[in-house]
């Protein structure tokens, strides 16, 4: 079995992701060297996560990852992680790195001599130095990436949201963003579809909590003319109005389990038929949902199914808590006064609203914060500087005042 030189005073943080148990453990066990941390990760998704959390000096990559493209993953992480070396592991040759096989002398290249080496000091393996080993937490302000398209909130703790999203929009593969109520799950969608190659084409969002049982399965699929007493003429359905753009399904986690099966069929093969028509459609359309709730339990319950799940988290994205982006709560808040107020300019809030605002526990989240915002609009007459006294929050509702 190859073994793998890591330098005991150099990569003590490895990071190996691979698909296949047995390709991450043959890699673990054939290091050369104790290492002080290690992680697994299963997909390039959970990588780029681990990645994000933490610092690492060695990402191991498997070729075949079962959902981002290798090799465009390994430059994502040099161009953003540029003090983390990336190998690549081919399944195929025994998990051996495939800059090692392909090129003998690859090696010394491959792994920086530790600091203080003064044969090996110069400018390349100074990349590599423990100062640019940052967490996310404390990395420079400059790698941060921009918020997606209708989004605003430059924090930490939603990079790999924003990061994500734009590793996903070029591509057709299913997304499930998960998240709390009204944390913003559409405007990632919304996002996804406007980064993408489907932008020009129509996005159509079926809210699966919204439309009765005996209707989701005519307004999605559609139906032929006289399927059912007063269809009175065809209609193509939701699904077929997404040809060539993006269906998002939200409150997925609500659709009936009688239905699940066809829309299985539908992510499956690409076709459906409509109620009542022998006829097979086939509909170009790259699906992303979105719930609030938790659907593994679901499918333990028997409420959702196990292959349906799989086939719609693909890719799965995850939204944090709006109390866990305190640091995004000042440029909402201006976004929203400046949406709903009357006149420019529109009013500032004071430090004391501020520091109010970031103590919430924010139930509702975005949409939470939203009308408190537009409330205290209103309650200020339009005033300025919003005050505290002007903030309806929830502790009002049940008899506190601010």
């Amino acid at each position: 079995m190859t073994s793998y030189p890591v330098p005991p005073n150099y990569a003590d943080r490895i990071l190996v992701a691979s698909p296949s148990h047995v390709v991450r453990q043959r890699v673990l066990e054939s290091l050369r060297s104790p290492v002080r941390r290690v992680a697994q990760a299963s997909g390039g998704a959970e990588a780029l996560v681990q990645l994000e959390s933490g610092s690492w000096q060695v990402l191991f990559l498997d070729r075949r990852l079962p959902d981002l493209d290798s090799e465009e993953l390994s430059q994502t992480v040099r161009q953003r992680f540029p003090g983390i070396e990336v190998v690549l592991l081919d399944p195929e040759n025994d998990a051996a790195p495939v800059a090692a096989e392909e090129k003998t002398n690859a090696l010394p290249e491959m792994w920086p001599a530790p600091q203080g080496d003064s044969k090996n000091d110069n400018s390349k393996n100074k990349n590599h130095s423990e100062a640019e080993l940052l967490p996310a937490d404390r990395a420079p302000q400059s790698i941060l990436e921009d918020p997606l398209p209708g989004m605003i909130g430059n924090s930490r703790i939603m990079q790999p949201v924003y990061h994500l999203a734009r590793l996903l929009a070029p591509r057709t593969t299913t997304v499930l963003i998960t998240g709390p109520t009204g944390s913003g799950k559409e405007v990632v969608a919304r996002a996804l579809h406007h980064l993408s190659p489907r932008a020009g084409r129509a996005f159509t969002v079926v809210n699966c909590a919204a439309i009765p049982e005996t209707l989701l399965e005519a307004e999605l699929f559609g139906y032929a003319r006289g399927a059912f007493t007063g269809a009175m003429q065809s209609y193509a359905g939701r699904i077929q109005a997404a040809q060539g753009g993006t269906l998002f399904l939200d409150e997925i986690g609500e659709m009936p389990l009688s239905l699940q099966p066809k829309l299985l069929r539908f992510l499956e093969q690409k076709e459906l038929q409509r109620l009542g028509s022998a006829e097979v459609v086939r509909v170009d359309a790259r699906v992303v949902s979105a719930t609030n709730a938790h659907l593994l339990s679901l499918v333990r319950e028997g409420k959702f199914r196990e292959d349906l799940y799989y086939r719609l988290s693909a890719f799965p994205i995850e939204i944090p808590l709006l109390r866990d982006r305190t640091e995004d709560i000042r440029p909402l808040a201006a976004h929203f006064l400046e949406k709903y107020a009357s006149r420019p300019p529109a009013p500032e809030l004071s430090a004391e609203a501020l520091e109010l605002l970031k103590t919430q526990p924010w139930a509702g989240n975005i949409r939470e914060l939203q009308n408190v915002i537009e409330r205290a609009l209103i309650l200020s007459e339009e005033q300025p500087v919003i005050r505290p006294e002007h903030l309806w929050l929830a502790e009002a509702s049940l008899g506190n005042s601010h």
